[in-house]
């Protein structure tokens, strides 16, 4: 799952940690049924407005696809894995929670791209090689969403191959000058934290401590990308010219 790191968004996600009733169709309410249009939404065309974002988000997901290094190196690993991606049935713009930018279902086995909240194409990039790690998790490893270690691992390798970087970390304040050798390491757990708690109904300190258990193996397992991507780097470009040698593009 992709949180949204913006700090205004943290309330939110620590609102649904703090309710034990929360569950995956809190963040995602548009998997369960269709939203009830009151007369209010409809006399200011909510319908309408929300039909825009889905066809900007979609055109966005349609130019990553295409053009983004990132994007097609797991577009590419995950036909490799056997887990080819259908874009019309494995991917999904949706209205979400404001809390989040992105999500994978496995019961349908479809990542979402929150139209709402992943409003730009980078955004929508972030989202889409995030939530592409989960799915190559999920198809290679047998990942179980539901048990929290497994869980941890995914969100930890999400983190660390293509989300957190200086800016984020001193953003998220996981980063000073006095600890930049650690920053990376710290973002990753607590971007990996904050999805625990947002998805599942722990607290922060079994958050935690899960992600402890497994925070070396899964940190250390840079499949399939091969690298860190850096903000504003060549590291994406770099890991889809390398993907070749580990056999995920011909």
């Amino acid at each position: 799952m992709t949180v949204n790191s913006e700090e205004n968004k943290e309330q939110s996600v620590q609102q649904k940690c703090d309710n034990t009733n929360v569950g995956y169709s809190d963040l995602y309410p548009g998997r369960k049924q269709a939203p009830i249009r009151s007369w209010w939404s409809k006399l200011f065309l909510e319908e309408k407005l929300e039909q825009i974002q889905k066809t900007k988000c979609e055109l966005n997901v349609y130019d990553c696809i295409k053009e983004s290094p990132a994007v097609k190196l797991m577009m590419a690993a995950l036909k490799s894995s056997g887990c080819e991606i259908d874009i019309g049935r494995h991917i999904s713009c949706e209205v979400c929670d404001k809390a989040v930018t992105g999500g994978y279902d496995p019961q349908l086995n479809q990542i979402i791209i929150c139209q709402n909240t992943a409003a730009d194409k980078g955004r929508v990039q972030s989202s889409l090689v995030h939530e592409m790690i989960h799915m190559f998790d999920y198809c290679r490893y047998n990942l179980n969403l539901k048990n929290v270690d497994h869980l941890a691992c995914t969100e930890i390798r999400a983190a660390n191959l293509c989300h957190c970087s200086f800016l984020g970390a001193v953003t998220g304040g996981t980063a000073s000058p006095f600890k930049i050798k650690q920053m990376h390491r710290n973002c990753v757990a607590d971007k990996a934290t904050r999805s625990i708690m947002a998805v599942q109904d722990v607290t922060k300190e079994e958050a935690i401590k899960s992600v402890t258990r497994v925070f070396h193996k899964c940190y250390n397992d840079l499949e399939p990308i091969g690298r860190r991507i850096r903000r504003n780097s060549e590291d994406m470009k770099k890991a889809y010219l390398e993907a070749s040698l580990y056999g995920y593009i011909d």
